[in-house]
């Protein structure tokens, strides 16, 4: 079985036991349209959900960040940045780019958050488990994000800097911006404890 008729997935083994329900390695891609809703996000490829990230451009809490030519709404076009990226991993670690992928969400997924609890009239900060399925949701968005960070005018590619972003990710290296995003949720979070 192969992503995307490239990437073979066989292999590929999902370390942390509460992402392996939520990340799909199934070779199919799922037509767009209405009969996407009854599968949700757990049935669509972790690869294709990452081309549909790619879609909407960096939007940062409340502020909206203006990126062109980068991502447009074109699945076509940012299909093509996310096999460049891909190909691009594959070459530069030697090794099958699903899974420095697969390697680089469980990294970058954080554990712990912080919400807001009100008591008494008074807010006071609580640390809360994340669900597995926002855990993978953050995952992505962090690395679209650094990516487009990267690569937001500058001379460098998007899909070379979501490349870089993926491998970063996977080794744990702090020049990642997932990674220091999970490692500033998880301070925050033992802090309000």
């Amino acid at each position: 079985m192969k992503i995307l008729e490239m990437f073979d997935s066989s292999g590929i083994k999902v370390e942390d036991p509460s992402l392996r329900k939520y990340i799909n390695l199934d070779a199919k891609m799922i037509q767009k349209g209405r009969e996407r809703e009854k599968f949700g996000r757990m049935k669509i490829n972790i690869v294709e959900r990452m081309i549909n990230l790619l879609c909407v451009p960096g939007h940062r809490g409340k502020k909206h960040k203006i990126m062109t030519h980068q991502a447009t709404g074109k699945f076509s076009k940012n299909a093509k940045v996310v096999i460049e990226a891909l190909k691009i991993v594959q070459q530069k670690t030697n090794s099958n780019p699903i899974q420095v992928l697969v390697t680089a969400l469980e990294n970058s997924a954080p554990c712990d958050e912080v919400t807001t609890i009100e008591y008494g009239g008074a807010r006071y900060p609580q640390a809360v488990d994340v669900s597995p399925m926002r855990r993978l949701n953050l995952a992505l968005r962090n690395i679209i994000h650094g990516a487009q960070d990267k690569a937001f005018g500058k001379k460098k590619k998007i899909k070379v800097a979501l490349a870089e972003e993926i491998i970063s990710a996977s080794q744990r290296s702090n020049e990642s911006l997932a990674i220091s995003k999970r490692n500033e949720s998880e301070k925050q979070a033992d802090s309000a404890r």
